[in-house]
Formats: structure tokens, C-alpha cells, sequence
């Protein structure tokens, strides 16, 4: 149950982008992030949807990605995300969002698990020119984006053992290997 729907929730890279996500879809993933938990019930963040090719080729530009993966800048013609969710934190109500936008960004991404979909949170932006090329008003600060689409590849979650090398990698196949620490070498007393 949630913990299949963990395990199936990887950051893909690589997307069908021919494969459309309408709004409906990205509003319904809000509304899960909506009804999430908030700091002090504050509620400061609000989002940008986009799903048009054109808004799409405006958010690309000034995202990086995998930066583990030096080779590979990001997904290529073809292989980008079908839409994306700007999380923005409101000034005007609170800066105090850190906590609230990761919670948000979760519940996008197992919402669009569930939904056979897959996506990548992306922390990584030029913000800046983010903003200039969508018109953001300073009153928002740009915290994160979720980028989703139909994944195109398979990640699969190898085990580290304590001290070991946590870096993301692909196989010769292009298969995306996550390594993850084991629960034993987590867990303190």
C-alpha cells in the first residue's frame, strides 16, 4: 500500500512527452498538497501550473538536472517533463515555508504515483530568470518545481552499506541506480 507507492516514487528524468497531463490533473495534485500539513496552519504556499508546450519551454531553460550525472544535462528533445508545479512561498503570509513546500512537493509526487505518472522535484533553479520569464512577482519566493510527465526510464533503489558512496548513477543500459542507506546504519540507540 504506501509503502509500494514510496518505493514506485523515484525521480525520473526522462519523460514521454508526447504524453499530455491536463490541468484537472494538476489541480487535483495541488489539492493534495492543499490539504497537507502546514506550519502553524500558516498556508503560504502557492503555485504556478503549467501544462502548454509554450509556458513548458519557458520553465526548462533554468532548471538543472542530476548534477551527479555530469554527462547528462537534462532530459533531452523529446524526453522533458509534459508539465510542472512551481511551488512559491507568499510573503505576505509567512517565510517560514521550508518545511511546508517539501511535505507540498511529496504529496505531488505520490499523488502523481498513484496516477501512474512520475516527476522530479527540483531545488536546483535559476530563479531569477525563472522569474522574469514567467512574470513572478517579488512578493513570491520561488522554493521548488515538480516537473511530471509519463517517466521513460527505470530507477531501481540498490543498498549502500554504512559509509558507502550515495551518488546517484546510470548503467550502460541507462537504467537509474539510487542508492539508499540501510535501515539499521540509520537508526541510533
Amino acid at each position: 500500500m504506501l509503502r509500494d507507492l514510496i518505493l514506485k516514487n523515484r525521480s525520473y528524468r526522462r519523460f514521454h512527452e508526447e504524453v499530455d497531463i491536463k490541468l484537472d490533473t494538476l489541480r487535483e495534485l495541488v489539492d493534495l498538497a492543499r490539504l497537507s500539513a502546514s506550519a502553524g496552519n500558516a498556508q503560504p504556499l502557492k503555485y504556478i501550473l503549467s501544462c502548454e508546450p509554450q509556458t513548458n519551454s519557458l520553465i526548462f531553460p533554468h532548471l538543472a538536472w542530476a548534477t551527479f550525472l555530469k554527462s547528462r544535462p537534462g532530459p533531452g528533445e523529446g524526453e522533458r517533463p509534459s508539465a510542472y508545479i512551481i511551488i512559491l512561498g507568499d510573503t505576505e503570509i509567512s517565510r517560514f515555508w521550508e518545511f511546508d513546500a517539501g511535505i507540498a512537493a511529496q504529496s505531488i509526487m505520490l499523488g502523481a504515483t498513484e496516477k501512474d505518472l512520475g516527476g522530479c522535484i527540483i531545488a536546483n533553479i535559476d530563479r531569477e530568470e525563472l522569474r522574469k520569464a514567467l512574470g513572478i512577482p517579488r512578493r513570491y519566493e520561488i522554493l521548488l518545481v515538480v516537473a511530471l510527465g509519463k517517466p521513460k526510464e527505470k530507477v531501481v533503489i540498490e543498498t549502500v552499506e554504512a559509509g558507502g558512496d550515495t551518488r546517484y548513477w546510470r548503467d550502460s543500459e541507462g537504467v537509474h541506480h539510487v542508492p539508499k542507506r540501510r535501515l539499521d546504519d540509520i537508526i541510533i540507540g
